[in-house]
């Protein structure tokens, strides 16, 4: 086997891991907002509230907030599947241009997403990697 196949592979396989455990962090990171969405439900029970004051939240306070963390939540945990299925898809060697587009969008998140970003879009873009994502499928993949 060419030896500068044999880098790119093993470049693809550390890729993988490394997009697999960006997707790992960014299922907790993107679990934060769950502060928002307590806050928000406690404003909307009431539980918030001061006894002795006259003056209650507005429910559009509550709301907000939950809004608010159901949507970062739900943005977080979307990114977190769009990172897992880039690293399974460069093990599989498939779909090499949503890999780049993941990879730009790990370049909003640094530090570590953008030093990954910056990496798997300069393997992929070699000639011998985009062969390696053209070649016929091999079966079963390690």
């Amino acid at each position: 086997m060419n030896p500068a196949v044999s880098q790119d592979e093993e470049h693809l396989k550390l890729l993988a891991i490394f997009h697999y455990v960006l997707a790992g962090i960014t299922v907790l990171f993107s679990l934060f907002p769950v502060i928002h969405l307590i806050i928000g439900l406690s404003a909307i029970s009431g539980n918030l509230e001061d006894p002795s004051d006259t003056e209650a939240l507005p429910a559009a306070f509550g709301w907000f907030f939950v809004l608010f963390g159901l949507m970062a939540i739900a943005c977080g945990l979307i990114l977190a599947v769009v990172f897992f299925l880039s690293g399974r898809c460069l093990q599989q060697r498939r779909r090499r241009i949503f890999c780049l587009v993941s990879a730009g969008l790990m370049c909003a998140f640094m530090p570590f997403g953008t030093v990954l970003g910056v990496f798997t879009i300069i393997v992929l873009v070699k000639d011998s990697v985009k062969a390696l994502f053209e070649a016929p499928s091999r079966g079963a993949l390690e």
